[in-house]
């Protein structure tokens, strides 16, 4: 009698079924790790922006950075209704380069989600940037400008938990479907890492977004 080696072809395709349904289980548990170590890495990041901030306002007689981020230095139509602040634009720093002397590393300006974008999450403005805002602008986080512009201080904020300060530039970054979610309007889906004016940080909905817009400073 003829001893069998090997596998017979219905053996084959068992064990590469068994694979491909052990792949499709592990797959997406990995993908969501990832994911959420980069969303931690995002967290870590502003706060130690928000950090700095403080850092910036103790030289500053407790001001906030009179700078402004990459959107308003580079698309200033955005602030057409508010043309006495417009002005200023030109002559003011990006938040991210005055604060440049308060922090050990460029990188935490650096979201590791960071893909990029073509429209601005809020306002609709073209804001093409690729392969990330990061990369060509030097920040992937933008700025609520008008506490600069209104020159305000540490303290100074009537519900500071409440009020945006640093976040994502766009919310398709962290959403739950980065790649297909459409440019703007924005998803449902969006979620951001937000700093908020009390310096705590929290990952929030694209509706949770929309309500800090709407604090007043």
């Amino acid at each position: 009698m003829m001893k069998r080696s090997g596998f017979t072809l219905i053996e084959l395709l068992v064990v590469i079924a068994i694979i491909a349904v052990l792949a499709a289980l592990i797959f997406p548990v990995f993908a969501s790790a990832r994911a959420k170590a980069r969303q931690n890495t995002c967290i870590s990041n502003l706060r130690q922006i928000g950090i700095s901030i403080e850092l910036y306002a103790m030289d500053y007689d407790d001001l906030y950075p009179l700078a402004v981020d990459v959107i308003d230095k580079y698309s200033p139509e955005i602030w057409s209704d508010h043309p006495y602040w417009q002005v200023w634009i030109p002559h003011l720093p990006l938040l991210h380069e005055a604060l440049q002397p308060y922090q050990k590393s460029k990188e935490i300006w650096r979201c590791p989600s960071d893909i990029g974008m073509e429209i601005a999450d809020f306002s609709g403005t073209p804001f093409p940037a690729r392969p990330s805002v990061y990369e060509q602008y030097g920040s992937s986080y933008f700025f609520r400008t008008e506490i600069a512009f209104r020159q305000m201080r540490i303290g100074g904020m009537q519900r500071p938990a409440e009020t945006n300060m640093v976040f994502d530039a766009s919310g398709k970054w962290h959403g739950s479907k980065p790649r297909f979610a459409p440019e703007y309007p924005p998803d449902p889906n969006y979620r951001y890492n937000c700093l908020f004016a009390d310096l705590h940080v929290k990952n929030i909905t694209l509706d949770q977004m929309w309500q800090a817009w709407g604090v007043e400073l």
